[in-house]
């Protein structure tokens, strides 16, 4: 059996949009490319987890023990781990902002 993980499309509330239009004199605006994955700690994790039920023996066979081994990757993952990535933002960031939205290292 193949597991597929989908990321959700992400938007943008009438309330938010409003609020930014509004407010756009007080901040400094950049041009984000649109699901930057260079941006999305969530891909890295994703990995994580997909490596970790890939190497899993037996594989699960139903949705239900994909999501009992999903919950206990999760569960395993290192606090460490998912500090770091929290930390790499910054650095995610500069380096997105230098070459102007195109493709980094992350």
């Amino acid at each position: 059996m193949v597991f597929a993980f989908y990321c959700v499309t992400p938007h943008a509330s009438r309330v938010a949009t409003k609020w930014l239009q509004e407010h756009s004199l007080d901040f400094r605006h950049f041009h984000w490319p649109p699901k930057s994955p260079e941006m999305n700690i969530i891909e890295d994790i994703r990995d994580a987890l997909l490596h970790a039920v890939e190497n899993r023996s037996p594989p699960p066979r139903t949705p239900m023990d994909l999501w009992t081994v999903l919950k206990d990757e999760w569960r395993e993952l290192p606090p460490r781990y998912l500090q770091t990535l929290v930390e790499s933002m910054p650095h995610r960031v500069a380096a997105l902002v230098c070459v102007r939205g195109g493709p980094t290292r992350y």
